[in-house]
C-alpha cells in the first residue's frame, strides 16, 4: 500500500471493516484450491487471507505498513505476513495466484506491480484483484478538493494519494507486461459506511490522510467538518454516508509459454 499514507490498523478493523467484508466476492471469484500457493498483495489485516487459507491454499500476506502486518500476525498467527513493497518485491518460489483486494489503487507505479507480479507467477498462473477505478469518490475527492482550495489556498491535485485507472488503461498495462487479461469489469458500487453521521469522518482520517498531512489534529478536523457539509446533499441518505465507489475487477493469465512470432 501507500508509503505516504500512515495505517491504523485499529481505526481500519474497527470502523472500516467493510472494506474486506466486500472483498469476500472477490475471494469467492479467486477461487481458491488445496494445495495452492498464493500471495494477497496489499493483505492489510489479513483478513482476507484468511478466507483464503480457508479453502486449504497455503497463503502469504504481503503489506507495505508495519501496523497492518503486526495486526494480521496477531489475529491469525498460522498465516504468513511479511512487509513488503509491492512495486519492487522478489519471490524465493512462484506463486499457483496473486491476489488482491482495494490495494492496487494506493499503488502509483503500476507498470511495477504488474512486473513483479509477473515474475512472482507460475507459469500458467493468475492474478486476481479489485481495486478502485476511473471515477471512484468522485463526490467526496471534488469536496476535499474545494474545501482545501477556499479554506486554505491549498491545491489538492498534486496531494491525492490513488491511482484510479480506466479498465482500458489497466488491461493494456497487462497485457503489455505479457499477461493474458480472462476478464475486466468496471462497475459502480455504492458503499454505506457505518456509524452515521461519523461515517464520513472515520473514512477521511483512515483514507485520505495525505491530504492532510500539514495539519495540526484540530484543523484537521475542522476540515472533516466542512467536507462533509459540502458532500452531505450527495452523499448523506437516510442516516448514512453511501460513498460513489468505481471499482475493477480484473483477472489476468500468466500464459504457460509465450506464443512463438
Amino acid at each position: 500500500m501507500s508509503s505516504n499514507h500512515a495505517w491504523q490498523s485499529g481505526l481500519y478493523d474497527n470502523k472500516l471493516g467493510f472494506v474486506s467484508e466486500l472483498g469476500k466476492g472477490v475471494v469467492e471469484w479467486l477461487d481458491p484450491q488445496q494445495g495452492e500457493r498464493i500471495l494477497d498483495l496489499g493483505c492489510g489485516t489479513g483478513d482476507l487471507a484468511y478466507a483464503i487459507s480457508k479453502a486449504g491454499a497455503n497463503v502469504t500476506g504481503m503489506d507495505l505498513s508495519d501496523a497492518m502486518i503486526e495486526k494480521a500476525r496477531d489475529k491469525y498467527p498460522d498465516i504468513r505476513f511479511i512487509t513488503g513493497n509491492a512495486e519492487q518485491f522478489q519471490v524465493a518460489e512462484p506463486f499457483d495466484a496473486v491476489f488482491s483486494n482495494a490495494a492496487l489503487h494506493w499503488m502509483k507505479n503500476a507498470g511495477q506491480v504488474a512486473e513483479c507480479v509477473w515474475h512472482a507467477l507460475k507459469p500458467g498462473g493468475r492474478f486476481v484483484a479489485e481495486f478502485g477505478g476511473r471515477g471512484n469518490v468522485e463526490q467526496v475527492v471534488k469536496a476535499i478538493g474545494a474545501v482545501l482550495e477556499e479554506n486554505y489556498g491549498i491545491d489538492a491535485s498534486g496531494l491525492h494519494p490513488w491511482y484510479f485507472p480506466s479498465i482500458a488503461e489497466y488491461s493494456s498495462l497487462l497485457e503489455r507486461q505479457g499477461f493474458h487479461v480472462a476478464y475486466a469489469v468496471h462497475f459502480d458500487r455504492p458503499t454505506p459506511l457505518p456509524d452515521g453521521e461519523e461515517g464520513l469522518r472515520h473514512w477521511l482520517s483512515g483514507f485520505a490522510g495525505g491530504f492532510f498531512e500539514s495539519f495540526a489534529e484540530e484543523e484537521r478536523s475542522k476540515a472533516f467538518a466542512n467536507i462533509a457539509a459540502k458532500a452531505r446533499d450527495d452523499l448523506f441518505r437516510d442516516g448514512s454516508w453511501r460513498l460513489d465507489y468505481k471499482r475493477i475487477r480484473i483477472k489476468a493469465i500468466k500464459p504457460s509459454s509465450r506464443a512463438a512470432i
